[in-house]
């Protein structure tokens, strides 16, 4: 390889850690999708945020009624709300279990470990 390409690759990897499709409150959503009962911590680690931007994204979720979340014990389990409409105009027509569908590679409807939760 020469330097020219050598270079052209480590400016794309370094723009590759920059940004990336999702926002952390979608990764946010999919950790809890994937295990209710995932810990703070875990979700953290998972997206690459603080434990404290991990808890202000859950909170802002749950707010907004795309989470539920209930106290069990010391812990806390979630319940992603795949019914809930998604906010930006451009998707405004598809709800959050569209999204958790796709991304999860599972062809129609909610992914087999979300529990399906509609909005009344």
């Amino acid at each position: 390889m020469n330097s020219f390409s050598r270079d052209q690759q480590q400016r794309s990897e370094a723009a590759a850690a920059r940004w990336d499709f999702l926002t952390n409150h979608a990764h946010v959503l999919m950790c809890v999708a994937h295990d209710p009962g995932v810990r703070l911590r875990d979700i953290a680690a998972a997206v690459g945020i603080t434990e404290r931007a991990a808890h202000r994204i859950l909170s802002e979720l749950v707010e907004e009624g795309y989470v539920l979340r209930e106290r069990h014990g010391r812990r806390n389990r979630y319940q992603v709300v795949d019914g809930r409409r998604m906010r930006h105009p451009l998707v405004q027509e598809h709800e959050v279990g569209d999204l958790l569908a796709v991304l999860s590679g599972s062809s129609a409807g909610a992914p087999a470990d979300v529990t399906p939760l509609r909005e009344t």
